[in-house]
């Protein structure tokens, strides 16, 4: 059971634009259109949890990009767009009462998505493994992904990898304290 992040960030630490921009993404020459390992992340989780503010970037995409079940957390949307039966699914609370509701429809390692919904997992202590590749471009300004947290949170590097002579990609296990 494994609860994981995927994530690219700019340099200066943004995974986002201002306004949500993700263009900067496609900067790096790609020119074999290697999905830089995305795939074979996505075959080892079951489903995906992703924050009401990603659907909705994701929403808007020309093709639905998932083959697995996605859920999405909103304490505040009462019914997903139309157009969206059996492609998502609603869920709200906790991050513990959200992990719960999916271990209970049989998703165990789950990939999570979305900025705030990351950091309430990381609060939460929920987090197991950090996935994050860094494209050397500075916003200036924009979405961080670690804006808010509680306080210090340890990690240990697992491995890194430099992808199209350009990008990192550090893969980081959450360190938690062990009772004696």
């Amino acid at each position: 059971m494994k609860n994981r992040v995927y994530m690219a960030q700019s340099l200066d630490g943004f995974i986002a634009g201002p306004n949500g921009e993700l263009d900067w993404l496609a900067a790096i020459d790609n020119p074999e259109g290697s999905d830089l390992g995305f795939a074979e992340f996505m075959a080892s989780v079951d489903a995906l949890l992703m924050g009401r503010n990603t659907f909705e970037v994701v929403a808007a995409f020309d093709a639905w990009p998932y083959d697995k079940p996605v859920f999405v957390a909103s304490n505040s949307l009462k019914q997903l767009p139309e157009g969206f039966a059996g492609k998502a699914e609603l869920i709200c609370g906790s991050a513990t009462e959200m992990l719960s509701a999916l271990h209970a429809k049989g998703y165990y390692n789950i990939y999570l998505d979305g900025g705030a919904l990351i950091r309430s997992f990381i609060a939460a202590a929920l987090v197991d493994e950090l996935t994050i590749t860094t494209v050397p471009v500075l916003l200036g300004g924009g979405i961080r992904l670690f804006d808010t947290l509680p306080g210090s949170v340890n990690l240990k590097l697992v491995s890194s990898q430099l992808l199209l002579g350009q990008l990192v990609k550090n893969r980081y296990q959450f360190q938690r304290e062990t009772q004696a």
